[in-house]
């Protein structure tokens, strides 16, 4: 598969405090559950599509066990960043396997929280979309996450978009 180019995502979400249940669904922001005191969790991907146009649907493909298969399993409202070519280091930050805290990852990236899902959204992307978990899939090693869009914005109007191609990080053109 490494011979299939991808395009690259960051994938994230607020994990709710020790002792303090998850938002149960993504209603209006003053309705929603307070998860504002939460731990950030990012992880590249770039098993990451569209699936439907309506309702507005995409899905994410998560090793099974890793710590946002975990979360999205408890937390369903999750965001995601469409990364641009000049982001690179934040596709390599996020995928580093044995890294440090996902709280210290974050400390110089600017960003933008979700209304609905707080989840960091980063500046400077191509595209960013919040979601809501509508099903999750097993399917051998990885649960295939697809998510209802809740949101959408268009951040950057320039620059083209990351591209994972023969496991490199790559621009077209």
């Amino acid at each position: 598969m490494s011979r299939l180019a991808a395009g690259v995502v960051l994938v994230t979400a607020c994990e709710p405090p020790l002792g303090e249940d998850p938002p149960a669904a993504a209603g209006p922001p003053a309705a929603r559950h307070d998860i504002t005191r939460g731990e950030d969790v990012g992880m590249t991907a770039t098993a990451f599509m569209s699936v439907s146009l309506d309702p507005p649907l995409v899905l994410v493909s998560l090793r099974n066990g890793s710590r946002m298969d975990d979360l999205l399993d408890e937390q369903p409202l999750w965001g995601v960043s469409v990364l641009s070519e000049s982001q690179r280091h934040i596709a390599g930050r996020f995928a580093m396997k044995g890294r440090i805290s996902d709280r210290l990852l974050f400390d110089d990236i600017a960003y933008t929280r979700g209304e609905y899902s707080y989840a960091p959204l980063v500046g400077g992307a191509l595209a960013t979309l919040e979601c809501r978990t509508e099903q999750r899939v097993v399917a051998g090693d990885h649960t295939l996450v697809i998510g209802r869009v809740l949101t959408a914005s268009l951040p950057s109007g320039s620059g083209g978009p990351l591209a994972y191609f023969r496991g490199k990080y790559r621009q077209l053109g």
